[in-house]
């Protein structure tokens, strides 16, 4: 870099780009790509090289072999520098000067960022599993409610900047870079937890401020089970480049990886894509739909699911012409047909703590099993409105939109909205959902207090979805006033007042009729090179576990997920990974709220052996967070470095 960084990287590219220079396609994340993201690189960066292109993976300053210290996300440091690896790239003997940018997760949210940026070699990006908004659509906050999640995800990446880099690359050095990233990383989620409205440090690389900015085609890929589908439909709509936009059933993942399933054969869609921007080649990519989705058909409720039945559809444009978004009344206990006559009284809730220990992750990884179970129990401490039977099919595509008057008799208070498919035989499969902090009610830069007693006109879009619900099921609109541990709960108790007569539920209908004409899209089988060899010495384990003692009226959510220990056997090291998280709570004590994380990481080779331990804590009063994390590294088995962080940060209307 610039300013004397080495960055470290792995380059895979044609054999006979030593003659016939290619373009480049840069990967940029903090996962370690010696060790931690090997297997994943290894099935598709070489797939891309022996389709004709030069693919870089490479680590972000303080992460893996890579020298200096990772402080943050997307800091203007990262985005520079990926600027200059692109500019590197470009320059090489073998590159024929164009280059694109792909990455699922961090790797989608920068590859965004920078193009953005509009440096002057990338001609495309490929985004997977971000979002275009850093405060409104990820990990962090959600309709301004404090997602638990983003609790997990500093707690990862706390224990990813305890990681040491590997001696055998960096050879005597690795010591001094190890230490320097264990003091000096810092404690992320004080710095989030510290920016509780949309202010500056959000805008930052949320690239919905400006849609113009970003100059080159954009491919932007989901899944439904993923956090981020909501702005694959927002960049469709929003940017002036050539787009395709693509949401299957996947988790968080690739989807020639997905799961749950049916994968697809991705690399050859990427393949595709990098064809028609980087080699002009006509191939026809843009005559397809420019958003392809797979259409959920109803399932019963479950925590993993290894297929989701259903079928791609294809869109030509966003918003669609065939998608015609109808509003149905609420009354007591029912959603009324559109038009209906309805007297309502207003009808009341005050949420259990227990509402949302049957939610799963904001995220899923579909490992451990983390999708939502069966609404019905989350139900019974909520407001519950249902469709008569449906005399026939029904789809929908896209976000569903609340528009519900509310009072409420506390000043901070969230309302939680869950869409479900109810079976003849009553159980509810949850479909889609959506959160709100109604002191975000009018924006999320300047939160109000509410007014007890006074009512307000909200509205709450929920996530955006496909799904069909059959001819005899029921859809069910469920309300809460906490949602935990999925997200966090408010200071205190809330009774909530809904007015029927004032609220409706606007479905975005899709009439198969209407849109049979549409091309659906047609993937291929999963493909991708052989992966680098692993060898599982010590077995897993995972655990999704609820349990609530009747003594004490302690609950508490236990997730497990222990990788065991892996032998990267081209490099010689052995790699262990576990991480445990507990979310507990007392009876209806908000103040008992408790997020903790555990990771333990270890690395081997030989006679040298580092292992690092992380724990963060998280718990709050009505006026204030307070956090408490430790950090361990070993050596050889002797604790060689500790430090412990305490902050108490005030609560802004959250």
């Amino acid at each position: 870099m610039s300013d004397g960084t080495r960055l470290s990287g792995r380059l895979w590219r044609p054999v006979a780009s030593d003659t016939e220079p290619v373009p480049a396609v840069l990967e940029f994340i903090p996962y370690r790509q010696r060790d931690l993201t090997a297997i994943r690189d290894s099935i598709h960066h070489p797939y891309l090289a022996g389709h004709g292109y030069a693919c870089a993976r490479v680590d972000l300053r303080g992460s893996g072999e890579s020298d200096g210290v990772l402080t943050d996300e997307y800091l203007e440091l990262e985005l520079s520098d990926a600027e200059q690896v692109l500019a590197w790239l470009a320059e090489q003997p073998w590159c024929t000067g164009r280059t694109g940018m792909m990455g699922i997760s961090w790797g989608g949210f920068n590859a965004l960022q920078v193009a953005a940026r509009r440096p002057e070699s990338l001609g495309a990006i490929a985004a997977l599993c971000c979002a275009d908004d850093r405060y409104a659509d990820d990990v962090h906050y959600m309709g301004g409610c404090l997602l638990s999640d983003n609790l997990s995800w500093a707690s990862t990446m706390f224990a990813y900047n305890s990681c040491p880099p590997d001696p055998a690359v960096v050879g005597d050095r690795w010591e001094e870079m190890w230490r320097e990233r264990l003091e000096d990383s810092g404690l992320w989620l004080d710095t989030w937890l510290r920016h509780q409205r949309r202010d500056d440090y959000w805008r930052h690389g949320s690239i919905c401020e400006d849609f113009s900015d970003v100059g080159c085609p954009v491919l932007a890929v989901s899944g439904w089970a993923d956090g981020y589908s909501n702005a694959v439909f927002r960049l469709m709509q929003n940017l002036g480049v050539p787009r395709r936009g693509l949401i299957g059933p996947w988790s968080h993942k690739y989807p020639h990886l997905g799961r749950p399933g049916p994968a697809i054969g991705f690399l050859q869609e990427l393949v595709r894509w990098w064809d028609r921007w980087l080699k002009d080649v006509d191939n026809g990519v843009m005559d397809e739909p420019m958003l392809c989705t797979w259409m959920q058909e109803s399932m019963p409720p479950s925590t993993s699911y290894e297929d989701r039945p259903g079928r791609w559809v294809g869109e030509p444009s966003w918003p669609s012409p065939h998608v015609h978004r109808t509003r149905f009344p609420l009354a007591q206990n029912r959603i009324g047909r559109p038009g209906e006559e309805r007297r309502s009284p207003p009808v009341t809730v005050c949420s259990p703590l227990s509402v949302g220990q049957y939610a799963g992750k904001w995220c899923s990884y579909n490992a451990p099993p983390d999708l939502p179970y069966d609404q019905r129990e989350e139900d019974g401490g909520s407001l519950v409105f249902d469709t008569d039977p449906l005399q026939e099919r029904c789809e929908i595509l896209g976000g569903p939109l609340l528009d519900v008057c509310v009072e409420v008799d506390r000043p901070v208070a969230m309302l939680a909205a869950r869409l479900s498919d109810v079976g003849p035989e009553g159980q509810a499969t949850r479909v889609t959902y959506g959160l709100l902090n109604l002191t975000h009610r009018d924006g999320h830069d300047e939160p109000k207090p509410l007014e007890p007693g006074v009512r307000y006109q909200v509205q709450l879009r929920l996530n955006g979805v496909a799904q069909a619900f059959p001819a005899g099921h029921r859809i069910r609109l469920a309300l809460s006033t906490s949602y935990w541990p999925l997200a966090w709960p408010p200071p205190e108790p809330v009774r909530l007042t809904v007015h029927p007569e004032d609220s409706e539920l606007e479905l975005p209908l899709r009439p198969a009729e209407e849109a049979a004409e549409l091309p659906a899209p047609l993937f291929g089988e999963p493909e991708g090179t052989q992966p680098v060899q692993a060898k599982q010495l010590i077995p897993g384990a995972e655990q999704w576990q609820v349990s609530r003692d009747l003594v004490d009226y302690r609950s508490s959510l236990e997730v497990i997920k222990d990788l065991g220990r892996v032998r990267f056997s081209d490099i010689d090291l052995d790699v262990d990974r576990r991480a445990v998280e507990r979310y507990s709570w007392v009876g209806e004590d908000f103040d008992s709220a408790r997020g903790e994380a555990e990771w333990t990481l270890r690395f081997a080779r030989g006679d040298w052996s580092v292992q690092t331990r992380t724990r963060t804590s998280l718990t709050s009063t009505p006026h204030e967070f307070r956090l408490h994390a430790e950090l361990d590294g070993y050596l050889g088995g002797e604790r060689v470095f500790s430090k412990n962080w305490d902050r108490r940060i005030p609560r802004d209307h959250v």
